[in-house]
């Protein structure tokens, strides 16, 4: 394995090693007095990986011209430490330490780290990866662990990030490795396809199909956006995502639901000798004092007093 590290003191020298390392990026320090940075450069069973630590505002790279070098390789980026949002074709990839996201290095991007950020930039040949893609464009993604390739690839990673790959494998596995990664990724984008039609083609659909889910269980106390989305194979994200369309929230949603629940039965003369704490818990809420509060945030008084109206209007 060879390694060429440059720690830099100033943000000037490390956007220099930067941009000398991987391409034309730029840049914007927060504060320069309290920047802080590094870049390094080794190559590991034939892959240049770019090691980049920093506490920057913002990273972004304008989209070369076609005849351009840069667009010889595509980076698929490691979040090793701290937590940064990635963008590209208008689209966000939040991303949190040990997940990993696949960058065309044709296609502008960005890179927003909150606060101090290590990652680890694997260049990969644009050439091969188009060639396996075939009239797929190649897709910006998050690389799921949720299928047997997405699993592979994770731990080929983890194992050159951590270097657990000896020298004498480096020089026996080179090829193979660098082949390795590129033919997993065709695989994992078309399994983590499924849910991304679903969203597009059968939102409306799938919406009333949730909320009809969430009407049917909203007495349990563990409906939130885990086990919807588990339920329904799509992520947590996709969910939310989902839910924004139709100007509403996840989790708004289920509280009302419940609270007009409640609401229901405390108006009931047939639920009168139930107590509001019997109520509350039926619904889903765990916490009476909570439940209180959202109650009369809804509804502009309290469980006991919208009790007391409601059965003496009935009356």
């Amino acid at each position: 394995m060879q390694t060429a590290n440059t720690t830099t003191r100033s943000f000037d020298a490390w956007i220099a090693a930067l941009r000398d390392v991987c391409g034309s990026f730029d840049s914007k320090p927060e504060w320069r007095q309290r920047f802080q940075g590094s870049v390094s450069k080794r190559h590991q069973a034939g892959i240049e990986i770019a090691g980049i630590t920093t506490n920057v505002e913002r990273i972004f790279h304008r989209q070369p011209p076609s005849t351009s070098d840069e667009t010889e390789h595509c980076f698929l980026v490691v979040q090793k430490q701290g937590q940064a949002t990635l963008v590209q074709n208008n689209q966000q990839l939040k991303m949190r330490p040990g997940e990993m996201a696949l960058l065309d290095s044709a296609k502008a991007c960005e890179i927003l780290p909150h606060g101090l950020i290590e990652h680890d930039s694997f260049h990969l040949p644009r050439e091969e990866l188009t060639r396996h893609f075939g009239e797929q464009p190649i897709p910006f993604m998050k690389i799921s662990a949720n299928c047997a390739s997405g699993q592979i690839l994770q731990l080929i990673v983890s194992r050159m990030v951590t270097g657990q790959i000896t020298a004498t494998e480096t020089e026996s596995i080179s090829h193979s490795v660098t082949n390795s990664l590129i033919s997993l990724l065709p695989a994992i984008y078309q399994n983590q396809q499924p849910s991304a039609m679903l969203l597009e083609q059968a939102g409306d659909t799938l919406y009333e199909c949730i909320l009809r889910f969430i009407d049917h269980h909203l007495h349990e106390d563990e409906l939130g956006p885990a086990l919807m989305a588990k339920q329904f194979h799509i992520s947590t994200r996709q969910l939310y995502r989902l839910f924004e369309q139709h100007d509403e929230s996840v989790c708004r949603y289920v509280q009302y639901q419940r609270l007009e629940r409640c609401a229901e039965e405390l108006a009931s003369q047939q639920k009168c000798q139930q107590s509001i704490t019997q109520i509350a818990y039926k619904w889903g809420f765990t916490d009476s004092a909570h439940f209180s509060r959202s109650f009369k945030r809804r509804f502009n008084s309290s469980p006991r007093e919208y009790r007391r109206m409601s059965l003496n209007n009935a009356s």
